[in-house]
């Protein structure tokens, strides 16, 4: 894929997207990634949103704004779509992760939530390029219970069921979990890129960035 300012790229994804870490929005791997390239980038990025739905409100009614509803909230003309969470999905959802075998109707799960996604951007990008990214490392990425403490499955899980289900659909995935170089348990890597041991600072958004166009480049 040829990366230059006659391309539209809208990257829909959670906190890490619309810039948490960075000293500035200008700085988050979205706006880095559009000022190496000169591409035209749209930020979907919100806050604290997740994959699946969620059985009952979170406090903040912000973090309800699922995936799912915020495709057709994307440009039609784009010309190529990056999909970038699940990380609070294992944070603070309340969604179970569910079965190989959960149809996209099922969107309380994320199995289900992830088929439903993945059809709803082909069904409004048939012919463009859809990229996902695995969930970056994460500090607490072990845990069993997650921060509104409900029972969950360790992040790499998580990750294994975004590589499947885009498996399923012929959706290229970006693997950052196992290639990104950032592993927040690593006291240095943790200091270099993500201090609060989730969300990149300036450094880690440009080294993000810089993954992601050698990713889309190769397209």
């Amino acid at each position: 894929m040829k990366l230059n300012g006659s391309v539209k790229i809208c990257f829909l994804g959670d906190s890490i997207t619309e810039g948490a870490g960075a000293s500035c929005r200008e700085n988050c791997f979205v706006s880095v990634f559009g000022r190496k390239t000169g591409a035209v980038v749209k930020n979907f990025g919100i806050g604290g949103t997740r994959i699946a739905r969620k059985e009952t409100p979170s406090v903040n009614p912000r973090h309800d704004l699922c995936f799912l509803d915020r495709v057709a909230e994307l440009d039609p003309d784009a010309d190529a779509i990056v999909v970038f969470g699940g990380t609070n999905d294992f944070g603070h959802g309340n969604a179970k992760l569910g079965t190989p075998s959960d149809p996209a109707t099922e969107e309380y799960t994320f199995y289900g939530a992830m088929r439903s996604l993945c059809l709803r951007l082909i069904r409004r990008y048939p012919t463009k390029p859809i990229v996902f990214l695995t969930p970056l490392h994460r500090k607490s990425e072990d845990a069993t219970v997650n921060e509104i403490k409900i029972p969950c499955h360790p992040l790499r899980d998580y990750v294994a069921v975004i590589r499947e289900v885009c498996a399923e659909y012929s959706i290229p995935v970006l693997d950052l979990f196992a290639t990104a170089g950032i592993q927040p348990k690593i006291e240095e890597q943790r200091a270099a890129y993500c201090p609060d041991g989730l969300h990149p600072n300036d450094r880690g958004a440009e080294l993000l960035a810089d993954k992601v166009i050698a990713y889309l480049s190769a397209l």
